[in-house]
């Protein structure tokens, strides 16, 4: 069942291989000159950036939560995941539901690998690096880091990273989902902004109890990278 799963997906999006952007010379990924971000109207939370991005990824991994026993719900502790180049996508059918395709992969089964994951997208996409969550390099706690020192075309370069601090947080109108967040960097020359959008799951429980375990749970989300 999950090997038909995978090439039925696969299907889907190779059938709109025509429709393809041509990868650039030496690049890991396709021309996004004219790539632009959307972001919902009327609202405050996410101010798209005129110009084009450098990286379109999409991640898939988990976000990591901790029972706050105090007030019985789960806090989060982090996320982890692997983002692959989907900027060849753009411009396709394929790419606007290029998330959600990815996440009907990655929760089809338990057995289900990142990389199988990453395989559906079609055209070799290339990982372009990790993101994970680190010390806070301006004061406490933890902060988002988008790493992409030893993938693609930044691999070797070691300033191909980005840690962040969230200055905009749009909710999702479906409620497992996470939340629409822009990133300002305060570390690293990957990128000034991230934008995660069209998230698909990553909302935990709305209640724990003491004693509870650490729990992981299923996401994909696409990133922009400015």
């Amino acid at each position: 069942m999950l090997t038909f799963t995978i090439l039925a997906l696969t299907f889907v999006i190779l059938g709109h291989a025509d429709a393809l952007p041509s990868k650039k010379h030496n690049s890991t990924s396709c021309d996004l000159s004219h790539a632009r971000l959307k972001v919902p109207a009327n609202q405050t939370q996410l101010i798209a950036p005129t110009s084009a991005p450098r990286f379109i990824g999409i991640g898939v991994g988990t976000q990591n939560y901790t029972c706050n026993a105090t007030k019985s719900t789960y806090a989060l502790i982090g996320a982890v995941a692997e983002l692959f180049d989907s900027s060849c996508l753009y411009g396709s059918p394929a790419f606007e539901s290029a998330s959600t395709t990815a996440y009907d992969v990655w929760t089809a089964t338990t057995g289900v690998t990142i990389q199988e994951v990453i395989n559906t997208m079609g055209r070799d996409p290339t990982v372009l690096g990790q993101h994970y969550y680190v010390p806070n390099p301006k004061g406490s706690g933890l902060s988002p880091k988008w790493d992409f020192t030893s993938s693609g075309a930044t691999a070797g370069n070691p300033n191909a990273y980005v840690i962040g601090v969230k200055i905009g947080d749009l909710p999702s109108s479906d409620s497992n989902d996470i939340d629409d967040l822009m990133i300002k960097a305060v570390k690293g020359e990957l990128a000034s902004k991230v934008f995660r959008v069209e998230t698909s799951g990553g909302q935990p429980p709305t209640q724990c109890a003491a004693g509870d375990s650490n729990i992981t749970i299923k996401y994909t989300a696409q990133y922009w990278f400015f």
